[in-house]
């Protein structure tokens, strides 16, 4: 992680504490969720910290401050304290994703035994993320494009070979396939056993190498593995010779962006209007671009998101 400034770590620190003590509005105070949406002139605009992350937080926060909001930014890496600084007002504007924030809220809700809500049906999944929202105070506003989920990348030479261009192309081929995964691939309903299940693909191994990882691809690069798994928006593949297979059965859930705001203080039209603009124009293939101009050519997060709002026509 790159370094913060006195005033960001003071604001982490009470972040901490908040977390400590933090679990949402309570229950005598949770009747403040049918009040009439607020509309703050300044709001804190939240990052988890990773570079796609810090990237839609500042789009998010240029954008407000072209409809006229005055924003700051406030990076806190850790979903068990932004959520609860979400509720509470300390954190107005956060960018999340759809399938597994409603299954990090689940959780939180219901148990950690709670049966998954998110689901790779985008209309199931953001009913159930926001009836888990509502009672705490949070708004989710709608999807646009742009989708960071699990996906599977093979060499392009190796897909030229054997003509594949999607999964479902892979499991009728018959090739037999070790995948490069975390650990966790064994067992996740969404890696090994969905591959065989939904695509009947070979899967005769994980090799622990990890999600996306530079060890990981180039296990596949080399040919010790025959395919790894990445995100929709690893901006590194072409750099390894590497290219997606469409999940063309939908086997991934729907982690589509998704802006959360806090009802009391951004819940009214003027901030879904201004961060509504971006979903006509983002797409999964913009975030690969930019994460990449962050991670490969070292800009800052700040200066790809203003080029990129500039190209779009959206800070004239």
């Amino acid at each position: 992680m790159r370094g913060r400034t006195a005033l960001a770590a003071l604001a982490l620190l009470a972040l901490l504490a908040l977390g400590a003590c933090a679990t949402g509005p309570s229950l005598e105070n949770r009747g403040r969720v049918t009040a009439p949406p607020g509309d703050s002139r300044h709001l804190t605009v939240g990052s988890a910290g990773f570079t796609e992350s810090d990237l839609l937080a500042q789009l998010y926060a240029q954008l407000l401050n072209r409809a006229g909001y005055r924003t700051s930014l406030l990076t806190v890496a850790n979903r068990e304290l932004y959520e609860p600084a979400l509720e509470s007002g300390q954190i107005d504007v956060v960018p999340e994703y759809a399938a597994t924030f409603a299954d990090w809220l689940g959780a939180k809700t219901h148990g950690a035994d709670a049966a998954p809500v998110g689901s790779p049906d985008l209309g199931a999944t953001m009913r159930a993320l926001r009836a888990l929202t509502a009672p705490r105070g949070l708004t989710v506003l709608p999807p646009g494009r742009a989708v960071d989920q699990n996906a599977f990348a093979v060499t392009a030479a190796y897909a030229r070979r054997h003509r594949l261009r999607t999964l479902s192309d892979l499991g009728a081929s018959g090739l037999r396939v070790r995948l490069a995964a975390g650990d966790e691939c064994v067992q996740r309903p969404y890696c090994a056993p969905g591959l065989r299940k939904v695509y009947g693909i070979d899967v005769t191994g994980v090799d622990p190498k990890g999600v996306g990882t530079t060890q990981a691809k180039r296990a596949v690069q080399a040919g010790r593995d025959q395919m790894v798994l990445t995100t929709t928006t690893d901006a590194t593949l072409g750099s390894f010779g590497l290219v997606l297979l469409a999940d063309d059965r939908h086997l991934q859930n729907a982690d589509y962006v998704v802006p959360v705001v806090n009802r009391s203080r951004a819940g009214g039209p003027g901030v879904a209007k201004a961060l509504g603009r971006l979903n006509d124009v983002l797409t999964t293939g913009d975030l690969a671009a930019m994460n990449q101009q962050v991670d490969s050519w070292r800009r800052l997060p700040a200066d790809v998101a203003r080029t990129y709002l500039e190209d779009k026509g959206l800070l004239k």
